[in-house]
Formats: structure tokens, sequence, C-alpha cells
């Protein structure tokens, strides 16, 4: 009998991966796409203007991306959409987006301003310490990926992303060292407006944070599997007890809200394909009973599934 189950669930599970590898997924768009003319794989940096130009073809419709990117708005209205969250882009608006989001934006006046982007790698060397969840807005996906600043605080940051393409566009020696500079600079200033500007963030230990962003990584790999915190705890050698402490303690969230969290976000995405139906979908992240997986859903989004799906298709 145990045989039998045993192999029921693996047959299971089985299907689940076949439905996920043929349902349609976001597109995603890959850094060593952006610079045509550049010799780097893993990092690029332009003008807003001329990103949008040589690019409107991927960035005007829901995509994804491989790499992190930060944008400063200048010029310009419109609104951006991250992960089912809509801003408002305006003079001023800044955007942090972390590798594997989904995104698009819809302009109403020509922006200007200033992007660039970059691998993990290409910050985190294996022999410096710095770690991009050291920056409050990449912290956790609990944290919004949004800013908001003044004129003279826009007039104060110019400078160093001028700088930072002109770095770029040069062929001087130690290059790479002063553009890894520049973007430590632009995102230790962008951190103090973005601490100053929420008076709820919490400061996390450095401990903390690397608990955080194992367990967010662990997440990443096997949401669709394993939704049990002590699996996460398990892999983290920490006590379950422990590692929900830390959750709750920076993120007000518990771990089972934070696994959730992603499963339902997955969700989302693949909805926004009409051709994925809502068994597939449930059945791609682990849930063969999709009653139970509408119930979860709606216990955290407040809307059952086909609900959410029809508010997305009008």
């Amino acid at each position: 009998m145990e045989r039998m189950v045993s192999c029921l669930t693996s047959d299971l599970v089985l299907l689940g991966h076949l439905i996920d590898c043929l349902m349609r997924k976001i597109p995603i768009v890959n850094l060593q796409n952006l610079g045509l003319d550049n010799q780097w794989d893993d990092f690029n940096v332009d003008f807003l203007s001329t990103h949008l130009e040589e690019h409107n073809t991927t960035t005007s419709s829901l995509h994804k991306h491989n790499f992190f990117f930060c944008v400063l708005f200048t010029k310009g209205r419109g609104t951006h959409k991250i992960d089912f969250d809509t801003y408002a882009i305006e003079p001023g608006s800044v955007f942090f987006f972390r590798a594997g989001q989904a995104h698009y934006w819809e302009f109403e006046t020509p922006p200007e301003g200033y992007i660039f982007s970059h691998s993990r790698n290409f910050y985190e060397s294996p022999y410096l310490s710095d770690k991009l969840n050291q920056f409050p807005f990449y912290r956790s996906i609990k944290n919004p990926p949004f800013l908001r600043l003044s004129r003279p605080d826009i007039e104060n940051l110019e400078p160093s992303f001028r700088d930072l393409i002109k770095e770029f566009r040069c062929d001087s020696i130690f290059k790479r060292s002063k553009i890894l500079s520049l973007v430590n600079l632009i995102y230790v200033d962008l951190s103090r407006h973005y601490i100053s500007s929420d008076k709820t963030l919490k400061i996390v230990s450095p401990t903390y944070m690397k608990i955080i962003e194992r367990f967010e990584m662990e997440i990443e790999r096997h949401y669709k599997e394993e939704k049990s915190p002590r699996f996460y705890a398990d892999m983290i050698f920490i006590s379950t007890k422990h590692l929900n402490r830390i959750i709750r303690t920076s993120l007000d969230v518990t771990a089972s809200e934070l696994i959730i969290d992603r499963v339902i976000l997955e969700a989302k995405r693949l909805m926004l394909r009409s051709e994925n139906s809502l068994t597939a979908i449930s059945l791609s992240l682990g849930y063969q009973d999709y009653a139970y997986f509408s119930r979860v859903f709606k216990r955290r989004t407040g809307v059952s599934p086909k609900k959410f799906l029809a508010e997305i298709s009008r």
C-alpha cells in the first residue's frame, strides 16, 4: 500500500513538472542583449531615453529580467507595474529591480533619466564582503522596489549617474573598479533616502540578513514542491522556531506566509498567460487538489483565482 501511495505521489509530481514545461511563460530579457556594442556581459548603463528607443519591443510588454537594475526618472509620467503592484512614474521616481521579477511600463509623456543594469556577480565579488542585500530595497522581496526623490535630491544624484555613463563609455585604466565604486556610491545615497522615507523600515543585523537571503534563495529553488517552514529551516541548519522569529522580527510576516506569497506570485504571473488553465497552474505549483489551492489563494489575496483571472482579463 505504501509503495502504491509513493508511486502515485511521484507520478503526480512528474505530471506537475510536465505541465510546468508546457505552460506559456513570461519572456525573459537577458543582460547580454542590452549592450549590443558592449564587450561586458554583466553590466550596462545608459540614458533612459536611449535605452527605451533601442529596446522598445522588449520593454513595452510584460517581461522578466535575469539581472538587477536601477532606474531614475528625471522627466516623464506614466505607470510602472511590478509583480502586480502599480507605481506612478513621475520626475524623481526611482525603481529597484531584482532578477526574476516581472514588469512593464506605460508612458503618458516621454520619459528621461538614467538606467543601469548588472548581474549579481558583478557586484558581489567573491573577494569582497559587500552583498546586494545590504541595501534595504534588495534586502527582501517584501520591501517595496520604489522610491520618490525631490528635485534637489535628483540634482544631487544626477552627477553620479552621468559619471557612471561617462566612465562606461571611456577606455581608461581601472575602469571596472571605478564603475563598481560609482554603483556602490549611488546605492548608498539611494539607501539613505529609502530608509529616511520609510519610518517603519527595520534595521536588520548582518546575521539576520544572511539568513533571510538564504531562506529566500531556497524558497526560489523549492517553492513548487516544498511549502513547509521546517524544510527550509533544515536547509539553513536552524530551528523552525528561530527561522520564524527572524522572519517575523525583520519582515513582519511568518515564514509560512513568505513561502505562500512566492507561490501566489508565480500563480498570478502564470495567469497572465490566458492559455494556462487554473488546474494546470495549480498542478505546476505542487497542488494536486485545485480546490485546496483556490482556498490558499483566496486566503492570501482576498479573491479566488477565478475572480483574479477575470479582473486581469478585463
